[in-house]
């Protein structure tokens, strides 16, 4: 008998056929229908496979005695109750490393959107303007860039910036070894020096709301925010104040407070673009992510450790 798989994230029908090769699979990805299938079938799950936004909660992992292991379908995790899961001898993992480069990649397409005004001229264009009628706008070559979380994703982020002869600085929790980069010992002082400022840290309580109104004000009227990372280190109020304002040059995010709903404060302005959480999402980002959970379900199975423990 296959184990039984909960999965609480939207996934398309190939992927969720590889899942099924292995596990009888319970797909529950919205709200109701997480609630029902944990109701009805917790006692015999023994797989969750979730994300970071979407999560899971003590209070699940109580009512699934038999769980034994969660995993995580990206590198994030923040609302998955991992004390809870440790305390029960679960085994936790992640994505870390499958989609590094999908993500670096969409935070240097969002930052030159941004910086160029791709969208605005594309609009533009369709609508027979032509550039004597448009604002010129600044080059991303030669600037500063400053990037918030030097994990793999922003390590990612900082070497596709040298190929434009950026200058990068980062802000990380202590300084990282073998890094050429220059280290900034807070947010606030690394907004001062830098141009352009890619996010790209954890969520949860300990980042929320990070990247507020003295940080955008210290990127100051020609700076730019780009965030890959999670919606709520930025605090969308003071970045819609910034941009209304023109104390900030632009921003682009990948994630917002209140997904999957677009911040209203910001639909209206012309200096921002929006993507729907799409940074980590490509064909070869997606076989990788599957191909993670299946080799560390396989281990945990076979008795070994994971291989991308959290």
């Amino acid at each position: 008998m296959k184990p039984l798989l909960l999965l609480l994230i939207p996934l398309a029908d190939p992927y969720r056929a590889a899942l099924a090769e292995q596990f009888d699979v319970l797909y529950a990805p919205d709200a109701a229908s997480r609630a029902q299938t944990i109701a009805a079938r917790g006692d015999a799950v023994r797989v969750v496979l979730t994300n970071g936004t979407t999560g899971l909660t003590a209070d699940e992992i109580d009512r699934m005695p038999a769980l034994e292991l969660v995993s995580a379908f990206g590198a994030g995790y923040e609302n998955i109750a991992r004390d809870a899961a440790r305390a029960r001898g679960i085994v936790l993992s992640n994505g870390a490393g499958t989609n590094d480069d999908c993500v670096a990649d969409h935070a240097f397409a969002l930052l030159l959107s941004a910086v160029r005004s791709v969208p605005r001229f594309d609009a533009a264009c369709r609508d027979g303007i032509w550039r004597d009628r448009l604002p010129m706008r600044p080059i991303v070559c030669g600037r500063r860039l400053g990037v918030l979380g030097l994990g793999n994703i922003g390590r990612k982020v900082a070497r596709r910036a040298a190929g434009f002869d950026i200058e990068t600085g980062y802000h990380n929790r202590k300084p990282r070894e073998g890094v050429t980069s220059r280290y900034f010992d807070s947010v606030l002082a690394l907004a001062r020096w830098c141009d352009f400022l890619v996010i790209a840290t954890p969520g949860g309580p300990e980042t929320r709301h990070m990247v507020d109104r003295a940080v955008l004000d210290a990127l100051g009227p020609d700076g730019f925010v780009v965030n890959v990372a999670r919606g709520s280190v930025v605090d969308t109020a003071a970045l819609a104040h910034a941009l209304r304002e023109g104390t900030l040059g632009g921003a682009a995010l990948d994630v917002y407070e209140g997904e999957p709903h677009p911040p209203q404060a910001l639909l209206a302005l012309d200096n921002v673009v929006l993507t729907p959480h799409v940074g980590g999402m490509s064909p070869q980002s997606m076989d990788a992510s599957v191909r993670n959970f299946l080799d560390n379900a396989a281990r945990h199975f076979a008795g070994e450790a994971v291989s991308t423990p959290i």
